[in-house]
């Protein structure tokens, strides 16, 4: 069956890692980026690259519009990976506006245009937490008030709308996927940026706690074994491995050459410098890697579950280990990397991929 693949967030690190193996398979992809994004990623691809704003409706029609193509609307797969993803404990506007408004109005246009399926990518951040660390599975809806923080709430919300829109006939499924991390996010996320910031010199600190990641590869493949295999109407978790900052750091040294370990710092002194730490982000222009709701973040319950994917698809994440091997290999690629004695380290793992044929 011939589908038509119509990505929102085409530029964002889900939706490029997506429209690329989706291109791959050699199958017809729309990406949609914002007007005054660049199209230079996705112009080798064949993407076909539309612009447009998910806060805006009236943006999105040449996007939605297959009049002067063969497809039929029973053949469009409308997978919305547009979103903001925040770690601020304050009220955004944008936020709101996008992850919120966003999603309704690609709701409403799906229902509109009478599309095939949706996908929407929403995050485990919309599922209530458990207590006690029990295992975190699926839910039959979602509530705003019952998620902490403004990012989690906006998912929420979000997830709760695209459950409405089903019980009106939109034919969708909702994916969540927990902390991703991997190559190729040229957008600057703050998992990646600490990555980064670690190999270059600047984090020589952390604090304790722990956290389910995924890698983006796994999310996309996830993505469209959902397409597939997966029940309309159903919502799957698509999480990777939970594992501590300790072990994720020493994996990180180990992959960049560095004899020093990081510090650990308390976490109520933590939480004392996160505002020297935005005013040190602000000053780089980019987004500060930790704040309180990142803190408590990573002290929250992440045993999350993705036994139903796993069941209903054969949904399978690799092993962390690959993951942060092949971001640091990806970042020294485009030198996101600085220190030479790092690309030295990881020129040593490009030659035994070689060997090994991998």
């Amino acid at each position: 069956m011939q589908r038509l693949y119509l990505v929102t967030g085409a530029n964002g690190h889900v939706g490029y890692t997506l429209v690329s193996l989706l291109r791959s398979q050699a199958k017809h992809v729309r990406g949609l980026i914002l007007p005054k994004d660049s199209s230079s990623r996705l112009d080798p691809l064949g993407v076909e690259v539309y612009r447009g704003d998910v806060t805006k409706p009236e943006t999105l029609e040449a996007f939605f519009d297959i009049s002067k193509t063969t497809f039929k609307p029973e053949d469009v797969v409308v997978i919305h990976t547009a979103g903001i993803i925040s770690i601020s404990n304050k009220r955004n506007p944008l936020l709101e506006k996008v992850n919120i408004f966003g999603t309704r109005h690609i709701v409403n246009l799906s229902l509109k245009h009478h599309i095939g399926l949706m996908i929407h990518v929403s995050s485990v951040h919309a599922i209530p937490e458990k207590p006690d660390q029990k295992t975190i599975q699926e839910v039959s809806q979602f509530n705003p008030d019952d998620v902490v923080g403004v990012y989690a709430k906006s998912k929420a919300q979000a997830s709760k709308e695209v459950l409405e829109a089903i019980s009106k006939g939109l034919p969708a499924i909702i994916v969540h996927p927990s902390g991703i991390i991997g190559p190729h996010d040229d957008g600057h996320g703050h998992m990646t940026m600490m990555i980064e910031d670690y190999l270059n010199g600047y984090l020589t600190s952390r604090v304790q706690g722990a956290y389910d990641f995924v890698d983006v590869r796994d999310v996309a493949q996830g993505i469209i074994q959902a397409i597939d295999h997966g029940h309309i109407g159903s919502c799957y978790i698509l999480s990777g491995h939970r594992i501590d900052l300790k072990d994720l750091f020493e994996q990180l040294r180990l992959l960049s050459g560095r004899k020093h370990r990081i510090h650990v710092l308390p976490r109520w002194f933590a939480s004392m410098t996160v505002p020297l730490a935005e005013v040190f982000y602000r000053m780089r222009k980019l987004p500060p890697i930790y704040s309180k709701y990142s803190l408590y973040t990573l002290s929250s319950n992440s045993f999350f579950s993705h036994e139903k994917a796993t069941s209903d698809f054969n949904y399978s994440p690799r092993p962390i280990e690959e993951t942060l091997r092949d971001t640091v290999l990806w970042m020294a690629d485009v030198n996101r990397v600085k220190r030479t004695r790092i690309k030295a380290f990881i020129q040593q793992f490009i030659t035994l991929k070689k060997k090994s044929g991998a």
